[in-house]
Order: structure tokens, then C-alpha cells, then sequence
């Protein structure tokens, strides 16, 4: 009798030292961190709360890694699998209570804001150097002299605008869901930013530059649609913005709101990226210049890229995707 007693009293005590089942916030887990390339062991961590996000793991990791700072980290459950996210949480993925993570180095990282505004700064003033004539780019007669040609003061007027816009919208209206970029990459994005503003210039503002073909009629109609293009894109920016409150990575379906330049998201799932290339079309016809038009066809392929990449993961992500839609070009791309 006295035996029973003291078997079920153990009984109890284990129960209560052991979790129970599907109950896993009263443990704590390990977290073991593998080079993805060499599969060698980089750090080993206990003691981790099952409700640790990625971040906080990253964080953990980088106190006994400080080369490697939470942004340049990609962490992973395979080798090969795609980066987890920082909001992912420990408990919530399909690992035990003793999870391997696969680390990847994303090398030195740079802000995304100041990428945008090295990007968009250089052509700003690249543009004004040739508009201005300074020395040494056309020849000693023509240093600091103006164009006698209207298209060519408006273009100026234009190209500058769309900058300053894209600096100013950088600063007070674009919200990132990532931080950083790789420091690598504001290089490329320079070098395709700067060297076609400079391409561009150099023939807009030459003192042999011949006016469209159709005068006045020809500049006025591309006046507009580049007018009526700048304002649909700063339009869809603050839409987007508004979908996502500061500090959030909230993802949400973008609808149409009151202002008739967001109509447009009832057929295409990017209409920014669609009025940005209206934009430089109605550029192109204004300056009636090759280096425009290839610099509007270029931009064009890499912004239906962006486009099919967004419309994917919206499909992907909401089952109540508008089906209608295309990614950059209505009924057609």
C-alpha cells in the first residue's frame, strides 16, 4: 500500500518536471549554426526561447560572430533553401528542439536609403553640368553658353524634376521591408544610373542638337504624358505607403483608393513601375534622342522583371489575388 503510495507520488513529480505535450514555451531550445558551404560549426546556442524570431537569433549569433552584424546574415533551414525571415519564429518552423541552422555570408551591407540617393543624386547633377556647358565637355566657345532650343530648357526642367522627386519620395514616403542591400550593388546601380544620365546629357544639351522632327506639337504631347506619368507614380508611392504602417513589414493587397491615377491597380499589379516607363516614353518623344529611348527600353525589361516578381508573390501570398491583373502592362505583360 505504502508502495502504491510513493510510485504515484513519483509519477506526479515527473509529470510535472516533463511538458506537457504540444506545450513548448516551458522549454528551452538549441540552436546549432552551420557554415551552408563547408558545413562546419560556427556557433552553438541553449538556451533559446521557442519564441525567439530570426532576428533575435541573428542577434545572438553576431555576440559571438561580430564580423558578421545581424544584416549580412542569411540564415536558413537547408544549405540551399532560401533565407528565413526576420519576423519567422523558432517555434513555428519544422525543427526540433534542436534546430540546425545553415548561415550565409550576404557580405558588407549598405542602407537602402543611401543607395537611393547616391542613385538619384549623381544623374541630378550630371545632367546639370551638361545643361550648363561646363569646361571642357563641348569645347572652350561654348563654355557656360545656353541652347537657344525651348525642348531643350524643358527637358532640363523635366529630368531634374523626376529626381528631385525620386530623392524627396527616398526621404518622406518610401517605406523598405528590407534595411540593407549589399554594398556591392550601389556600384552597379550607379554605374546604369550616372552613365546614361551622362549618355543622355551629352546629346540633349549639345550645341549641334537638332528639335524634334514635329516641333511644338511633338514636345507639348510628350510634355503631357510625362506630366500626367509623374503624377500616377508619386500617386501608387503613397498609396503603397499608406498600406504599410511605420515599422511594420505588414504585406497587403493594394485596391484602388479615390484618386483616379490608382485606378490603375485594378489591371496591372505594378502601376508605378508602368507610369515610370510612360514617363521616359513621353521623355524620349519630348528629346526625340536615342540614348532616351534605349535607356527607356532598358528600364523597361528590368522593370518587368521587378513587376512579374512582385505579381508572383502576390499570388502566392493572397488566395483572393485579383485575377485580372497583370503584373506591368494591362491584358498583356
Amino acid at each position: 500500500m505504502d508502495h502504491g503510495i510513493k510510485w504515484k507520488g513519483f509519477i506526479l513529480w515527473m509529470r510535472k518536471l516533463k511538458p506537457r505535450e504540444g506545450d513548448l514555451s516551458s522549454v528551452t531550445w538549441l540552436v546549432e549554426i552551420l557554415d551552408a558551404k563547408t558545413r562546419e560549426k560556427l556557433c552553438f546556442l541553449d538556451k533559446v526561447e521557442p519564441n525567439a524570431t530570426i532576428a533575435e537569433i541573428k542577434n545572438l549569433f553576431t555576440k559571438s560572430h561580430p564580423q558578421w552584424y545581424a544584416a549580412r546574415q542569411s540564415l536558413r533551414l537547408d544549405p540551399k533553401g532560401k533565407s528565413l525571415k526576420d519576423e519567422d519564429i523558432l517555434q513555428n518552423l519544422p525543427v526540433g528542439t534542436t534546430a540546425t541552422l545553415y548561415f550565409r555570408d550576404l557580405g558588407a551591407q549598405i542602407s537602402w536609403v543611401t543607395v537611393f540617393l547616391t542613385e538619384y543624386a549623381g544623374p541630378l547633377l550630371i545632367y546639370l553640368l551638361f545643361y550648363f556647358r561646363v569646361p571642357f565637355i563641348y569645347g572652350h566657345k561654348y563654355d557656360f553658353t545656353s541652347s537657344r532650343h525651348t525642348v531643350v530648357h524643358l527637358a532640363c526642367i523635366c529630368h531634374s524634376f523626376h529626381y528631385i522627386k525620386r530623392l524627396l519620395e527616398t526621404l518622406f514616403v518610401h517605406r523598405f521591408s528590407h534595411g540593407t542591400m549589399p554594398l556591392r550593388n550601389i556600384f552597379k546601380n550607379c554605374t546604369y544610373y550616372w552613365g546614361f544620365a551622362a549618355w543622355m546629357a551629352y546629346y540633349i544639351n549639345h550645341p549641334l542638337y537638332t528639335p524634334p522632327t514635329y516641333g511644338g506639337q511633338q514636345v507639348k504631347l510628350a510634355l503631357g504624358i510625362f506630366v500626367l506619368c509623374q503624377l500616377g507614380n508619386f500617386s501608387i508611392h503613397i498609396a503603397l505607403r499608406n498600406l504599410r504602417p511605420a515599422g511594420s513589414k505588414t504585406r497587403k493587397i493594394p485596391y484602388p483608393t479615390k484618386n483616379p491615377f490608382t485606378w490603375l491597380f485594378l489591371l496591372v499589379s505594378c502601376p508605378n513601375y508602368t507610369y515610370e516607363v510612360g514617363s521616359w516614353i513621353g521623355f524620349a518623344i519630348m528629346t526625340q534622342c536615342l540614348p532616351v529611348a534605349l535607356f527607356s527600353l532598358v528600364g523597361f525589361i528590368q522593370m518587368t522583371i521587378w513587376a512579374k516578381g512582385k505579381h508572383r508573390s502576390y499570388l502566392k501570398e493572397f488566395r483572393d489575388y485579383p485575377p485580372l491583373r497583370s503584373p506591368i502592362i494591362p491584358f498583356l505583360l
